[in-house]
């Protein structure tokens, strides 16, 4: 799939490891490489694993912004120095969840240069980058020259091949990384069910057509949630890729608080951007898995509430 998707060339001996899905590589390349009281730099808004993660083990989480001024994308120099010489590894994740943003070759170079200059394990969560809603194939960390000396990416099945509960995924770059990570996972499990190997098998050699397919549904649901957001009054930029759309809420309005009426008022549920850190208040993430006819009444629904609470307000 590397090498089809991405160009990228991987030796399966030493870049490639098999992970239960993404979500169990990252808590455990986490356990494998950090320490306690070690330094972990998170994206804030982000996926809520990274930062659990270093907690469990008793390191500590450092959140860095991504500002919706800048895309999304983080400014890497900001973060300060006393921190970054604390650091042991640095999470990013494009196509980013939950915001939805990109990134191109040039920002993942950065975030290389940057990793290397410091001495830091370079962590890409790439789970979303076939899920394109524009046509583009979302870049690979491994294409940046150089950067399997300093990072390892993740991805998974669930995303790219409709594979959520399957639970594969894997870890590929750094070699010494990986054999860190492999002794935990040794402890950790056994392996996966051989019926779900094989089935990942016949998803990475059949017809690939029907991702662009997928990707295109996506986008008419996508486009679906943005024109009903509109009508509500809620903020959010067309998003480029992953199933998500990350919206802003109307002022005065709490995540959580919005989060909970919709669901115990109008039976809609969304995700409330706190979970994913700080800088997620004043959000939420609506998800595009759901068919057109359901995402439709609940748009539908979220119009009338909001226009019915503003109303008693």
């Amino acid at each position: 799939m590397y090498e089809r998707v991405f160009d990228v060339d991987l030796d399966p001996e030493t870049e490639v490891l098999p992970l239960l899905g993404s979500k169990e590589g990252i808590f455990h390349l986490t356990l494998a490489v950090a320490k306690a009281d070690d330094i972990v730099l998170v994206p804030d808004p982000g996926y809520p694993t990274y930062a659990r993660s270093a907690r469990l083990l008793g390191a500590v989480p450092y959140p860095f912004a991504l500002d919706p001024r800048r895309g999304y994308l983080p400014d890497l120099s900001s973060i300060p120095a006393a921190i970054v010489a604390r650091a042991r590894m640095l999470w990013i994740n494009y196509p980013n969840n939950p915001t939805a943003a990109v990134a191109d070759l040039a920002l993942l170079a950065e975030a290389v240069d940057f990793a290397r200059a410091n001495g830091l394990l370079l962590c890409h969560d790439a789970a979303y980058t076939q899920v394109n809603l524009e046509g583009d194939v979302s870049p690979s960390l491994l294409q940046v020259p150089g950067a399997r000396e300093v990072a390892v990416e993740l991805n998974s099945l669930s995303k790219s091949h409709n594979m959520a509960g399957w639970r594969l995924g894997v870890a590929v770059g750094n070699p010494a990384a990986l054999v860190k990570l492999m002794r935990v996972k040794a402890e950790a499990d056994n392996g996966h069910f051989l019926a779900v190997t094989e089935a990942a098998i016949v998803a990475l050699t059949g017809d690939q057509a029907w991702i662009a397919e997928r990707n295109a549904e996506y986008r008419r649901r996508r486009d679906l949630v943005l024109q009903g957001l509109n009508q509500a009054g809620l903020r959010a930029s067309p998003s480029k890729a992953t199933l998500y759309v990350w919206a802003g809420l109307p002022n005065g309005w709490r995540s959580e608080a919005f989060a909970a009426g919709l669901l115990g008022e109008a039976g809609v549920a969304v995700t409330p951007g706190d979970v994913y850190g700080a800088r997620g208040e004043g959000y939420i993430r609506i998800s595009l898995g759901t068919p057109h006819e359901r995402i439709a009444e609940g748009m539908r629904r979220l119009q009338v509430w909001v226009t019915s609470t503003e109303a008693r307000a």
